[in-house]
């Protein structure tokens, strides 16, 4: 189905080794197909909230791994939300990462890692999901609506929202939009929503065969 006047250019990529800034990291186990496993441990969990019922905060897509520090990261311009939501494009372009229906939302949380570590502002961000929400957003969800929607209004990390509510979203320059479930219908409807709140670059990690069908 066409997406824009234009027909934006599509690349395809499969996850391979990590950059020289993400070499150092401890290797992952091998994925199955599963069902999508709890969130990663954090080292350095978000400070405890009163009300939290819980001993930590699940990591947010980004956070460095357990016994590896943080490669160095180019320091970011202080941003406002409406610098972060940069007005979206059409002439953003797709990018298709290869993942599972199970294996999406890790793929997204490695993707979100790399731009990153490229020197990507978090609040440039934003990562939607069609099928479970991700984890962190499930967690800041359980503290109320208000609180978890504040923070995309912030815009100082990166944010994790459900398709569902892309529209609730702002505009951001990097979208990623993790096809871990739902129905052909809901991601079709999820691919051109969240193209159009990327300014630069939709990554889009799911089954390219299906993916390439929905486009």
């Amino acid at each position: 189905m066409p997406l824009t006047p234009e027909e934006p250019q599509i690349y395809e990529s499969v996850p391979g080794p990590r950059n020289a800034a993400g070499a150092a990291r401890t290797p992952q186990a091998s994925r199955t197909a599963a069902p999508l496993p709890g969130p990663r441990p954090s080292p350095r969990p978000a400070p405890p909230r009163a009300d939290s019922k819980g001993p930590s905060t699940p990591g947010r897509p980004g956070a460095p791994r357990q016994g590896n520090p943080p490669a160095p990261r180019t320091p970011a311009a202080p941003t406002s939300p409406a610098d972060s939501a940069a007005p979206a494009a059409a002439t953003a372009q797709i990018q298709l990462v290869a993942a599972t229906d199970a294996t999406a939302v890790e793929i997204a949380d490695e993707t979100v890692d790399k731009l990153l570590d490229e020197g990507r502002a978090p609040g440039e961000i934003l990562l939607l999901t069609t099928g479970e929400q991700h984890p962190w957003a499930q967690h800041e969800l359980s503290f109320g609506e208000d609180a978890y929607w504040r923070q995309l209004s912030e815009g100082e990390d990166v944010f994790c929202a459900h398709a569902s509510a892309v529209a609730r979203t702002s505009p951001r320059t990097i979208v990623l939009l993790a096809v871990n479930g739902g129905t052909d219908p809901e991601a079709a409807a999820a691919l051109p929503a969240a193209l159009e709140k990327a300014g630069e670059q939709l990554i889009v990690c799911g089954d390219p065969q299906r993916l390439r069908a929905l486009l």
